[in-house]
């Protein structure tokens, strides 16, 4: 890559993800670093744009791992074309992936035409990791009618469901929530409004509300589908919480607030008060 970068008048720098590396989930730790590695170096030579070479077969096996790992309905979406990076500090740092459209096969027939050399990373026929186990039921897939092709188009079906979405949840918090919602809350619905709301829309919305009480981090989709399937069994479940935030039913309003803390924190918080 370096004499590459050097016959095309690019300037090259290599960056090393250094320190200890964890046990399991070594794959997706990786692609954490990695993503983390080139924005501090893009915002460091100030770049605004990091550009991927993900293909449409890169695309299927997005959607195909996702799928087996239970994703909603922003997961199958797949890669987005542009999307930002959230990890370079306070500047913006966009991420481009061009070659979405385009086969593997032909990207790399074009690069073998141009003589140009390309590197091919060895744990991607290592069978200890799912996406490689999955890039090998692709053939077969292939066969029945699924390829690559079929599935990226799934993924851009899912966008515009996905878009369709988005908006009504915002639509939604205009009507019921409209004022600023403060750091920590509270936020409080019409119970009743909030229930008329469709399943995806409220569950969109109450994740929303959890995220900018809370503060535990991402809220996980299968354990915000239990609270919200709580609130709406018969007879609802009156307080959950979930993620640093509680959610509360009561007096026709459903409010969400920060949860208090932990006994165990409380009474750590205590003692470092006395010492």
């Amino acid at each position: 890559m370096k004499r590459l970068a050097r016959r095309l008048g690019v300037a090259h720098r290599t960056v090393r993800w250094r320190g200890k590396k964890p046990g399991s989930g070594l794959q997706q730790a990786a692609r954490a670093a990695r993503y983390r590695l080139l924005a501090e170096e893009a915002v460091r030579a100030g770049f605004a744009h990091i550009v991927t070479a993900h293909t449409l077969d890169d695309q299927a096996e997005t959607l195909l791992f996702r799928l087996a790992r239970g994703s909603g309905l922003t997961g199958l979406a797949g890669m987005a074309t542009i999307s930002t990076l959230p990890i370079s500090g306070d500047r913006e740092t966009f991420l481009l992936r061009p070659l979405l459209g385009v086969p593997k096969t032909r990207l790399i027939a074009t690069l073998k035409a141009a003589g140009v050399k390309y590197s091919d990373d060895p744990s991607n026929r290592d069978p200890r990791f799912v996406r490689t186990r999955l890039r090998g039921l692709l053939p077969r897939l292939a066969a029945e009618g699924l390829d690559a092709k079929t599935l990226a188009r799934l993924g851009s079906r899912m966008r515009r469901a996905e878009a369709a979405v988005e908006f009504s949840v915002g639509a939604a918090r205009t009507a019921l929530a409209p004022e600023p919602w403060r750091r920590h809350g509270p936020i409080v619905f019409a119970a009743g409004a909030f229930g008329d709301l469709p399943h995806e829309v409220g569950l969109r919305l109450l994740g929303r509300a959890i995220a900018h009480v809370g503060d535990e981090g991402p809220v996980e989709l299968g354990k915000l589908e239990l609270v919200y399937d709580s609130l709406r069994a018969s007879p609802p479940l009156k307080r959950r919480t979930l993620a640093g935030a509680l959610v509360s039913l009561r007096d026709e309003k459903l409010t969400v607030e920060r949860a208090p803390p932990r006994r165990a924190t409380a009474k750590r918080r205590i003692r470092n008060k006395t010492h």
